[in-house]
């Protein structure tokens, strides 16, 4: 099989690692317009690469993986596609071009794969797994937050996409988490929004939300999120009359109350957990290569995935909805 992975970020460049751990014999081809992460993807990783996508002849490789600013994906889907590739994209932020990309992918029997990385954790699945379980109505509280320029401190916060309003870095932090929220807790009914500026950041967007959820099956939830925590955090806790969970966002920081003996429990779902140097404690990689097994899964055996483009238009517009 041959794939071209573009973009050679930080997230490119995991995508080609992860790929080659899933099957080393898989012919990768960057593409990426800055000459430096070219020579150094080259480098890393001993692959070929190119500086556009206009390099690439129809029926030349398999499959892309997009790797690059959410903006520029909905052009780069249509002319993978066009060029009869199946395509795993990351989170697009925007719905630009999803009826046109989908007919298309549908018309080629090409795969279209979204990733939503958050459905592909251990510790998400295992609260899902108790949400449905529980006989009583369940409520959540959950907080997320990180400051703006630490996200990415080789960078700018104004040089990249978390700069613009259509991508900022409150709608990344909804499009990351209401995708398994949703899957877990259901359909929203009802939303309450409070929005604010409260740092000096130069940007044209509210920092922090807060947002109480009613969704359609009487679960109601509590959703901060914000770009002004200077300490990165993710906290969660669920509970109802026959369950207590909380969870950190690491992976071992899942837990459950044992309300019979009185004692708070670690859960331990991991055999191995895959932590790079240098990238937050929370980012694990098992859940990238997990979404990437899903991905082939869905090239070679048509399997369907857990999400895609037409539940991607639902979340988008609870987050436009949400910005409002």
């Amino acid at each position: 099989m041959k794939v071209i992975v573009i973009g050679l970020g930080s997230m490119g460049k995991r995508r080609i690692r992860l790929i080659g751990q899933y099957d080393e014999a898989i012919r990768i081809c960057g593409i990426d317009t800055s000459g430096e992460r070219r020579e150094q993807t080259e480098k890393e990783y001993g692959i070929e690469t190119l500086d556009s996508i206009e390099c690439v002849r129809e029926d030349e490789y398999d499959c892309a993986f997009i790797c690059t600013s959410p903006l520029s994906h909905s052009g780069l889907i249509h002319t993978c596609l066009s060029l009869n590739m199946h395509v795993f994209t990351e989170i697009n932020l925007v719905s630009d071009g999803y009826d046109e990309n989908m007919k298309l992918a549908a018309e080629r029997g090409k795969a279209l794969f979204l990733s939503s990385t958050f459905l592909y954790r251990e510790e998400i699945g295992y609260i899902d797994r108790m949400v449905r379980k529980s006989s009583n109505p369940v409520s959540y509280l959950y907080h997320i937050g990180q400051y703006l320029p630490d996200w990415h401190p080789w960078e700018n916060y104004k040089d990249y996409f978390v700069g613009d309003r259509r991508t900022n870095g409150c709608r990344e932090l909804f499009a990351i988490e209401l995708p398994w929220l949703l899957h877990t807790f259901g359909d929203v009914q009802r939303i309450h929004v409070v929005k604010a500026r409260a740092t000096g950041l130069q940007i044209n967007y509210p920092d922090s939300y807060l947002v109480t959820l009613e969704h359609e099956n009487g679960v109601r939830g509590s959703l901060a999120v914000d770009v002004v925590s200077r300490k990165a955090v993710r906290n969660l806790e669920v509970f109802s009359e026959d369950m207590y969970l909380a969870w950190n966002g690491t992976p071992e920081s899942l837990r459950y109350y044992d309300y019979e003996h009185k004692v708070e429990v670690t859960v331990n779902l991991y055999d191995r957990v895959d932590h790079r140097d240098g990238y937050d404690r929370f980012i694990i990689e098992n859940s990238y290569l997990h979404e990437i097994e899903a991905f082939f899964a869905q090239v070679k055996d048509g399997a369907v995935p857990v999400y895609g483009f037409e539940k991607d238009k639902e979340t988008l517009a609870l987050i436009d909805r949400i910005e409002e």
